[in-house]
């Protein structure tokens, strides 16, 4: 299993999202400071009942607690969007438009 399956693991454990995209862009850092120390820059979209009624800054905080171990060895940088099913579905109909 690599990294990017490891973090959707995690996440898809602790949150059941309804919808979930991990992106690895690792590679698009190369040369980076972070890049040298072996963790890796992550894309995430999460969209789970769980974040129903939770601020934004908590939300991210219970994604960052839910991958404690693989930001300490595997995550140098982690770009991350929580939303409730509402949210997401706003978002998917913004983009048909």
């Amino acid at each position: 299993m690599d990294r990017r399956e490891r973090i959707e693991a995690r996440l898809r454990e602790a949150f059941a999202p309804l919808a979930l995209e991990v992106v690895d862009d690792s590679h698009r850092h190369r040369g980076h400071a972070g890049a040298a120390s072996g963790g890796g820059h992550f894309r995430v979209v999460l969209v789970s009942e769980s974040f129903r009624g939770v601020p934004r800054v908590e939300r991210h905080r219970l994604v960052y607690a839910s991958l404690a171990e693989e930001l300490r060895a595997e995550i140098h940088a982690l770009e991350l969007d929580a939303r409730t099913p509402e949210e997401g579905s706003r978002a998917a109909r913004g983009t048909q438009q």
